[in-house]
């Protein structure tokens, strides 16, 4: 084969995996395009006509963003500002925690060290439903159930990838580093604040997007944890939008569904190289 033949061939599989890549992209994009599409449209037209574009009598403007913000007893605002107090706390904490003990497990090489180490990867793979009913019991003892203290339960569910990506890192820094700052007078505190931590942005940056699109969209944990009827999140908000005999505005619906993701999906597209790179740095290197 010559060169002509192979660049051919090179060619040729790199259109077919253009292709492939952009049907998938395209299925991954349809259901966000449905959303947008009803979320304009009259209730009634929702499920007779849900691919159809919305236009004449099936244009409903917004009114569906109206009707589903001033639904109810709830007002939505309280419902944006519990989701964006317990998505900012819960990503700090994971953050801040588990960066410390990610560079605690690394370098202090124990048998313990590497139990805690194993058990947090051993979490990533248990279910949330074998755990939810014992979960939501041990937060009413413990009383976790406000959006102040729920941080507390994302911790320990989030602790896991955190750590695993962490520790994958820390191990890919240079331990003389560490000892020049400890020469200089450093404590283990500066030591990590000072010298570990500004080097952690890359995988910082990668666990911290992860995190907030999971607590952000979360609803079964706060849905179990929290009073619904002193506290709802967006979706447990959502969730809500039912009339008598349990009818469910689907445009309202599809509008609230709408305003959600449009910051996960913002936040997400300008931060999106951060992941590859951090994902990259945590579970290659070390």
């Amino acid at each position: 084969m010559n060169k002509s033949q192979s660049l051919s061939a090179e060619q040729r599989s790199k259109t077919i995996l253009t292709v492939v890549l952009s049907v998938i992209c395209v299925i991954y994009v349809l259901p966000v395009f449905t959303v947008v599409l009803n979320s304009f449209k009259v209730n009634t037209f929702v499920k007779t006509d849900t691919f159809a574009f919305p236009r004449g009598e099936m244009w409903a403007g917004f009114q569906n963003f109206v009707k589903g913000m001033t639904f109810g007893n709830y007002p939505f605002w309280k419902s944006v500002a519990y989701s964006t107090s317990i998505t900012i706390l819960s990503t700090a904490m994971i953050l801040l925690f588990t960066s410390m003990a990610a560079w605690y497990i690394a370098r202090v090489n124990s048998v313990f060290c590497k139990g805690i180490y194993f058990l947090c990867v051993f979490s990533m793979v248990v279910p949330f439903q074998m755990v939810m009913f014992t979960l939501s019991k041990t937060a009413d003892r413990l009383h976790l159930n406000t959006p102040w203290t729920i941080p507390i339960v994302y911790l320990g569910f989030g602790a896991g990838l955190a750590i695993f990506m962490f520790v994958g890192f820390v191990k890919s820094i240079p331990l003389e580093i560490e000892e020049a700052a400890s020469i200089d007078g450093c404590g283990p505190l500066r030591t990590f604040f000072l010298v570990v931590f500004p080097m952690l942005k890359p995988t910082m940056i990668s666990v911290g997007i992860l995190e907030i699109m999971w607590v952000w969209n979360d609803y079964l944990l706060p849905y179990l944890v929290l009073d619904i009827n002193k506290y709802r999140t967006i979706p447990i908000h959502i969730q809500y939008l039912k009339g008598s005999y349990g009818t469910v505005d689907l445009g309202a619906t599809m509008a609230l569904i709408l305003l959600s993701i449009i910051p996960v999906i913002i936040f997400y597209l300008a931060c999106q190289k951060h992941i590859i790179k951090g994902v990259a740095a945590g579970a290659v290197k070390g």
